[in-house]
């Protein structure tokens, strides 16, 4: 029972595999818009976090999401692809949520799908 136990555990905690190049992009009927303070958030998250990132003016940052979408277009999950800030990455991945809710191109498909869908930070010179 104990071992049945862990064995559940540790499938719920390991992420699924993802072939990033493979993923099609989420389809959004409009492309969601970064603000400045989004930037401002993940650079000061960066920064308090001493996570190995440069921001900064002149810089990007992107973050991967992959999204898992289903028959209905609802958003079932997001997976951030790491890039050794976790907060960024989770900050990232409900943001795609956020914004692809209500917000999906129609689809032909009749099951869940994974697409890929780029979190792009930018501060200006």
């Amino acid at each position: 029972m104990i071992a049945a136990f862990a064995l559940a555990l540790a499938l719920q905690s390991t992420p699924p595999r993802i072939d990033w190049p493979s993923l099609a992009p989420l389809p959004y009927r409009a492309e969601p818009q970064i603000t400045p303070d989004m930037a401002a958030f993940v650079a000061n998250e960066v920064t308090t976090r001493k996570c190995p990132l440069a921001v900064g003016p002149g810089l990007t940052l992107s973050v991967d999401v992959a999204v898992l979408v289903d028959a209905q277009d609802n958003i079932r999950t997001t997976v951030p692809r790491a890039i050794q800030c976790p907060t960024v990455e989770q900050y990232a991945a409900a943001m795609v949520a956020g914004a692809a809710r209500g917000n999906l191109l129609p689809r032909m498909a009749h099951a869940d799908q994974w697409y890929r869908a780029t979190v792009t930070f930018t501060w200006p010179k």
